[in-house]
């Protein structure tokens, strides 16, 4: 897998989440057994994604993210984050991502919440 193709996944990962769309994030862009690696642990699935997700939502309700920057070469790619909400906020985010045919087998999340 090319670059370009990791690079088009992502946008679309960024974009979908950005509008609220996980469900449709999951079914366009990640393997059914995608491996999710953080902090909290190692998940599995489309269902670790969720949890992933819901966490994060949780830590941070009502947050607003800006994607600062976004790496990518051939199958690997990185993006550095940044998340705000009322109270707590995210500095320096960091997922990683392996792309393979066209979807997301494995990512890890690093964050540390602090808070305003």
């Amino acid at each position: 897998m090319s670059g370009h193709d990791t690079r088009r996944v992502l946008d679309d990962h960024l974009a979908r989440r950005m509008d609220g769309d996980l469900e449709g994030d999951l079914r366009a862009n990640y393997a059914t057994d995608v491996v999710c690696l953080s902090l909290s642990g190692v998940r599995h699935g489309w269902d670790g994604v969720r949890a992933q997700a819901a966490e994060l939502r949780g830590l941070l309700p009502n947050a607003t993210y800006r994607y600062r920057k976004l790496l990518t070469e051939g199958e690997f790619g990185m993006l550095v984050w940044d998340g705000d909400a009322d109270g707590t906020k995210v500095r320096d985010g960091v997922d990683s991502f392996v792309v393979r045919d066209g979807r997301i087998v494995a990512q890890t999340v690093h964050y540390h919440v602090v808070d305003h």
